[in-house]
């Protein structure tokens, strides 16, 4: 276990872990935190609480845990990589793959890929998660960030609970919504008997809040824009089914009786903006709709002629 030595030589007057985050700039503040929690940093020989005061003088020691050496492997997996520095990594994930490895399952994730093609991700979300800041659907294509150290994982994890970062999905979805455009205000949990799946619900509920726009309409199908503004577990998919309209090939929210084999639903996640975590920079990347949406699309025009 290595051990970090830090004497205070001036008056601070700062939280130990906003004092630490500061001092250490390698570890974001939750994994300084985490270390105090578990009582591994000490001030003067002594255990302290994340609050305490640092004091000219003070002698802290941070006790450094190895890190746990990952159970999955890197994997030459084609990954489209839009974007790439020395701090994120900009990614399009396909239809299909799981984004992050599960107990059982170590293989053929998006993971897998970024530790065979990135030369380093965060470790933040643990040993299965590396990199991984927020997450889609295995069968929702889409733009995702990498964090590629804990800097970046901690700015825009901190930029997605503030709910600052643009994202823009693309989905079919069914039926002819005659709204040009609407906002789905509706509170999103877990469902009281199928615990797999989301649902609209005043109960154990976290607000949610989906903004659409149409984009074309082909009869009985309708192609939309949806902008998050609050990012839930399944929120565009739970909400458009809300409003009587489920994404196309849902296998959960979606109608029992599929036209069209999509290999699950139509939802692309087409467009996302923020601010870099280290240059400050607002950036914006777009990607182009996949292959097998595209080709519904084909089909739906010229259904509706």
């Amino acid at each position: 276990m290595e051990i970090l030595e830090i004497f205070v030589d001036e008056e601070d007057n700062e939280r130990l872990d906003v004092y630490l985050s500061q001092e250490i700039s390698d570890f974001s503040r939750s994994y300084i935190q985490k270390l105090i929690k578990d009582e591994l940093v000490k001030v003067n020989n002594k255990v302290v609480k994340a609050k305490y005061i640092v004091n000219e003088g003070d002698h802290i020691k941070v006790h450094l845990p190895k890190p746990k050496k990952l159970d999955i492997e890197p994997e030459n997996i084609p990954v489209e990589i839009i974007y790439e520095d020395d701090d994120i990594a900009i990614v399009n994930k396909p239809q299909g793959m799981v984004v992050h490895p599960a107990p059982g399952n170590y293989s053929g994730t998006l993971v897998n890929a970024l530790l065979y093609h990135l030369n380093s991700l965060s470790n933040i979300n643990g040993i299965i998660r590396p990199g991984i800041v927020h997450r889609i659907d295995k069968d929702t294509s889409g733009i995702l960030m990498i964090a590629k150290n804990n800097l970046a994982h901690e700015e825009l994890s901190k930029q997605l609970k503030e709910h600052t970062i643009n994202r823009i999905y693309n989905a079919i979805v069914d039926g002819n919504i005659k709204e040009e455009n609407g906002t789905i205000n509706a509170p999103i949990g877990r469902h009281p008997i199928d615990r797999k799946k989301m649902t609209v619900t005043d109960s154990n509920s976290k607000e949610a809040v989906t903004h659409f726009k149409v984009l074309e309409r082909f009869g009985q199908y309708t192609l939309i824009q949806a902008k998050l503004e609050t990012g839930r577990t399944h929120q565009i998919r739970v909400h458009m089914n809300y409003i009587n309209h489920p994404v196309t090939g849902d296998p959960v929210y979606g109608r029992k009786n599929q036209k069209f084999n999509t290999n699950g639903q139509l939802l692309h996640a087409k467009t996302i903006g923020f601010i870099h975590p280290r240059t400050k920079e607002y950036l914006e990347f777009d990607s182009v709709l996949p292959k097998h949406f595209m080709e519904i699309i084909h089909i739906l025009k010229k259904l509706a002629k």
